[in-house]
């Protein structure tokens, strides 16, 4: 078996299991329930405990070390999700002909080449709004070039009518 059908069939570390199930449980009404159960709790607590600086703490305390937790959780689920996305939509360009291959892999990009790039298709987008069809053109080279066919012919148009 090669490495690459290896990877695929790894089992996920414990780690990564229990880390996918406290964000799954996390995001379900059940969650915000104990959450608000909890912060009740704690108020209904406050005079018994005088609302002294150690009931202040318990609160503090317990909502920032699962803050400083979450976060990790949330963004290593968020970076997950975002590769997974951009390998389905790596899928969908190279499995279109028309489509242009050298936008995969584009997260890579630096800020700068990206916003080089923004650029490109705004110009293409420009373009091909001039086009008689919107759907005429894939590239901006191309509809540079449609745009520069159909100038000469709406000129040539007009010359023949000015000869006429």
């Amino acid at each position: 078996m090669n490495n690459s059908t290896e990877d695929i069939n790894t089992k996920p570390s414990a780690f990564e299991r229990m880390s996918t199930a406290i964000i799954n449980f996390s995001a379900t009404s059940a969650m915000f329930g104990i959450a608000m159960f909890l912060i009740v709790l704690w108020l209904v607590t406050g005079p018994i405990f005088g609302y002294s600086n150690t009931w202040l703490l318990i609160v503090n305390t317990g909502t920032s070390i699962i803050t400083f937790l979450m976060v990790f959780l949330i963004q290593r689920s968020q970076n997950k999700e975002s590769i997974a996305v951009q390998l389905k939509l790596n899928e969908l360009i190279a499995a279109n002909n028309s489509a242009s291959n050298r936008l995969l892999n584009i997260q890579d990009l630096s800020e700068g080449e990206l916003n080089t790039l923004y650029e490109h298709y705004r110009k293409l987008v420009e373009l091909t709004q001039q086009a008689p069809s919107n759907t005429q053109s894939h590239s901006v080279e191309e509809a540079i070039t449609v745009n520069e066919e159909l100038d000469a012919a709406k000129k040539l148009e007009g010359d023949t009518a000015d000869n006429e």
